[in-house]
């Protein structure tokens, strides 16, 4: 029953959150166009979504061209990506980031388009967060006690948002936040969805959801 109410609510919920900002969208992907040379939605790496299978997650564009690419394989940022891995995939100075991009990053407007994830089934309105298939792999290594929480939080579909977003809690390492997301997934119901719902305004206009 759960599932079904979900599902129900995360397509008509999407529906219906795509038509309110879609004004708000429309000047993001202006402003990215006038900001920097490329395209408007970001050219990021896959997901690992539920049961581990990968998607393509679609975010506006906050950072230069190839940002993620060239994190991984330019010789002048390999401080930086030492940097990303060692504060658990999370950059609080991060040069590739577009002036434009820092302000739709801090208020989560770079989240809108994963709407269409939700509509495809990729995607929840609320869930876990979804992480990246190395950021998984490196940071089970570095926290071996985790893994059994990222099998349970790869049990469900991902979210736009979710409990550590919301929770006052997401300046936190991998471990602590895959315990937040593994601790909804064992929690989940309709009340605690719509809780974590009502939340996200506020976490959006602080910015303290930001990722």
């Amino acid at each position: 029953m759960y599932t079904f109410c979900k599902r129900l609510i995360d397509i008509i919920g999407s529906l219906i959150l795509a038509v309110i900002f879609f004004p708000i969208s429309a000047l993001v992907a202006v402003a990215i166009a006038l900001d920097s040379p490329g395209p408007i939605f970001a050219d990021t790496p896959q997901r690992v979504g539920k049961d581990g299978n990968p998607f393509k997650l679609y975010k506006f564009r906050s950072m230069i061209v190839n940002a993620h690419v060239k994190l991984r394989t330019d010789p002048k940022l390999k401080k930086l990506y030492q940097e990303y891995k060692r504060n658990s995939y999370k950059l609080r100075e991060d040069p590739r980031v577009t002036p434009v991009g820092r302000f739709i990053r801090k208020h989560s407007l770079d989240e809108i388009p994963q709407f269409l994830n939700v509509l495809k089934g990729d995607m929840s309105l609320v869930g876990p967060r979804p992480y990246y298939a190395d950021e998984l792999v490196e940071q089970q290594r570095k926290y071996p006690h985790t893994k059994e929480l990222v099998r349970i939080v790869l049990s469900a579909r991902p979210g736009i948002t979710g409990w550590w977003q919301v929770s006052g809690r997401s300046e936190v390492n991998f471990d602590k936040r895959i315990k937040l997301d593994a601790d909804y997934v064992l929690r989940r119901s309709l009340i605690f969805d719509l809780y974590i719902l009502l939340k996200s305004p506020w976490a959006m206009i602080s910015g303290k959801g930001a990722v």
